[in-house]
């Protein structure tokens, strides 16, 4: 059988690893980016396997539907939304373009591209669709001195995390594997873009990070963590949200009773 990969974000870092990798397991490729020259300088160098090019800016809605149109009509057996963009900093201090931009591409462009994808993969009875978010996603109650505020950036990466939890759920017995990506630091342009010279942070590499996502695919994880040695610290976060969902009232809760 035949394997067709999507991957966006695929000019740099994670992305263009995941192509490489799924190149060499044989994968014909189509890479979403905006740097042609980069996806061209990729489809000139992987002549073993069949490349098509898409230069499209998923911050954009022409971006997102041209792409979602090719996840609509071709059999992709596998989709890896990764595209990505580098707006940290505090939400009073984000320029409404940029946090549009944000949300779009870590929200709204995995959401439609993994729409326009599901149901032809469940048809025929298999699939894999990765979203790549980072360890930021369980960030949410650090104090204020221990990280960079990044509410709408740290928000995007929260949401990939449920939504692949929930699809994967929802895809149960299916064939289709639904699975999130939470690395910390990676060696790639991302923070450089951003401004940050990260140089002498010990950071782990984007080969490293597809490995650990490929071979999560196969142990079934739906979240896969490269950089965390004690799964079962996951689990425990994941108990503890199930048990709040689970303790849930329709009687007000005492504490917000008068006294």
């Amino acid at each position: 059988m035949s394997k067709l990969a999507l991957v966006t974000g695929a000019t740099s870092g994670i992305g263009r690893s995941y192509a490489e990798r799924l190149a060499a397991d044989g994968h014909d490729l189509v890479l979403v980016g905006r740097r042609a020259d980069r996806l061209e300088w990729f489809a000139a160098a992987h002549r073993e396997v069949r490349v098509r090019t898409v230069v499209a800016d998923l911050s954009t809605a022409e971006g997102i539907d041209s792409v979602a149109r090719i996840c609509a009509t071709e059999p992709l057996t596998t989709l890896v939304n990764n595209a990505g963009v580098a707006h940290y900093m505090p939400l009073a201090d984000l320029p409404a373009e940029r946090a549009t931009e944000l949300v779009n591409v870590k929200v709204l462009a995995p959401t439609l591209l993994t729409r326009a994808v599901v149901a032809a993969m469940r048809e025929r009875g298999g699939g894999s669709i990765v979203n790549v978010a980072g360890m930021i996603a369980f960030s949410g109650p650090a104090p204020h001195a221990q990280l960079p505020r990044r509410a709408v950036y740290g928000g995007s990466l929260a949401y990939l995390l449920t939504f692949s939890q929930t699809l994967s759920a929802e895809l149960a017995g299916t064939g289709v594997r639904v699975q999130v990506v939470c690395p910390g630091v990676v060696a790639t342009e991302f923070h450089e873009r951003q401004g940050l010279d990260l140089s002498q942070v010990p950071r782990m590499t984007p080969d490293d990070v597809v490995t650990a996502s490929l071979r999560g695919l196969e142990l079934g994880e739906t979240v896969c963590a490269p950089g965390v040695e004690d799964t079962a610290l996951l689990d425990a976060v994941f108990a503890a949200d199930l048990a709040a969902f689970g303790a849930q009232s329709t009687e007000l809760a005492t504490r917000y009773r008068a006294g």
